[in-house]
Order: C-alpha cells, then sequence, then structure tokens
C-alpha cells in the first residue's frame, strides 16, 4: 500500500459523457471534495457539455477515453489516470445500456429474445464495471477511504421482480449485483479501506429511461443533477459494514 496521503483523492466517473454520469461530474466538481475528477467516455471529445466543464475547470477536470467492451482501451485508461491521479477515492461505473437507436430493446415477451442483444447488454452493465475494477484496483489501495459504487437498478432485483420481461437488462444488473457483492468480498482483504455497493438511483429523466417514464408515478423522475446529488449524499455516509450492500437513492436497502 502507499503511504498516507490527506483527502481529498480523485474522483473517476465512467460513462460520463451523458445522463446521469455528466451530472455525476456537475456534482463532484460542485462539491469541490476531490483534487481531480476524471471524466470517462467512448468519445469524450463529442460531448459539448464536458467540453465545457473542461474550460470552466481545466486544473481539476481531466477527461479521458474509455470502452467498457474493450479491455484494451480500460487498461490503457488505467495508466494514463494512474500517471495523473495515483490514489482514488471515488469510483463511479455509470454506463449502462437499456435500448438504442438499433438492435437493442428491452423484451416484452420471451420471443422477443435475441442473442446479440443479450451479449451487448450484458457487456456494457455487467462485464464492463467487473474490467474497470479489476484495473483500477491498485489506486483504491490506500490508506484513506474509498468508495466503489456501480449504478444499478432496482428491476436487477430477483426478490423485486413482479412484473417480468426486460430479460437483458434484468439479467445484466443482476449479475453486476452479483459481481459488485463478489467484489466487496475480494475488497475487504485487498483493499481493506475500500467499500463497494450497488446503487439504485431512482427513476431519473435521461435518455435510457425516458421511452418509459409513463409508468412513473407524478413524484418522479428525477432530474439528472437532483439524483446525482442524492447518491453522492448515499456515498458519503456509507459506513464501512455496507460494503457488499444494494441501496437505493435514499439509502434504505433494496432485496437482491
Amino acid at each position: 500500500m502507499s503511504a498516507a496521503s490527506p483527502e481529498p483523492r480523485a474522483a473517476l466517473v465512467q460513462g460520463a459523457s451523458r445522463g446521469l454520469g455528466l451530472a455525476f461530474v456537475r456534482q463532484l466538481l460542485e462539491r469541490g471534495a476531490h483534487d481531480r475528477v476524471v471524466a470517462t467516455a467512448r468519445e469524450p471529445e463529442r460531448s459539448r457539455e464536458l467540453a465545457e466543464l473542461h474550460r470552466r475547470h481545466p486544473r481539476v477536470l481531466h477527461l479521458e477515453r474509455l470502452d467498457v467492451t474493450d479491455e484494451v482501451s480500460v487498461g490503457r485508461a488505467f495508466e494514463s489516470v494512474s500517471r495523473l491521479a495515483p490514489e482514488l477515492g471515488l469510483l463511479l461505473n455509470c454506463a449502462g445500456v437499456l435500448h438504442d437507436e438499433k438492435d437493442v430493446q428491452p423484451e416484452k415477451k420471451l420471443e422477443s429474445v435475441d442473442p446479440a442483444a443479450l451479449r451487448r447488454v450484458f457487456d456494457v452493465n455487467a462485464i464492463g464495471p467487473l474490467l474497470v475494477a479489476k484495473h483500477f484496483l491498485p489506486l483504491l489501495r490506500h490508506d484513506g477511504r474509498a468508495v466503489v459504487a456501480n449504478l444499478s437498478a432496482r428491476v436487477g432485483s430477483i426478490g423485486d421482480n413482479r412484473l417480468g420481461g426486460w430479460y437483458a437488462y434484468r439479467g445484466s444488473k443482476a449479475a453486476q449485483n452479483m459481481f459488485t457483492r463478489t467484489l466487496a468480498i475480494e475488497l475487504a482483504r485487498r483493499a481493506p479501506n475500500a467499500i463497494c455497493v450497488a446503487l439504485h438511483p431512482g427513476t431519473v429523466d435521461t435518455d435510457l429511461s425516458r421511452p418509459f417514464q409513463r409508468r412513473v408515478v407524478p413524484s418522479t423522475p428525477f432530474d439528472p443533477d437532483r439524483a446525482a446529488s442524492q447518491l453522492l449524499d448515499v456515498v458519503e455516509g456509507l459506513a464501512p459494514e455496507q460494503s457488499g450492500s444494494f441501496l437505493a437513492w435514499d439509502g434504505s436497502a433494496i432485496p437482491w
């Protein structure tokens, strides 16, 4: 482990070019609790919002290319970030896919299940965050507090599944939850100051959820900045014994 160093450390947001990931970057910059905020995306140069934030915060915000479906890309991002910030206080895995403009749509019935779409959704939602943790583990092994927070979803809860459907998304988030729980157990040995959790943000007004918001009660969906702020409050209040938990935006536990 590295020698002790004072807080704050760097925060890394994986999947930061839009939606909730972008809101996390904004909120982290506003809170000012970290020396550096690293925002990663497949093509960060294409996000005008990230470019504007970088223009306003050039000494704090660092933009990095990272594609969670490409382990070589994850490894290269680690090498770059490790030179910039040798210790992470927060790692937020945000990238996720429920649907796209071409081949991926949430399945309403069994006949709609498509193997290629399943692989795509699992690659992004489940395997990707695990690869990020695999490569960035050295930056979590230090004497200060660190948090790994994987954005999950209540629909990934097996115990809470009452409607069915959405095979790829539900399955990938359930797999991600298992990876998070398993990772928390390993981190307790290898990075004992790290807390690892799965977080449900509630329904957030983003491109991911917008086609399905008619089912949401009037008090939601949350604005992305509000959702990010709520989850950061949860992260800041985490106790070591909560590592391995699946928590909602208000800090309440969700059944696996």
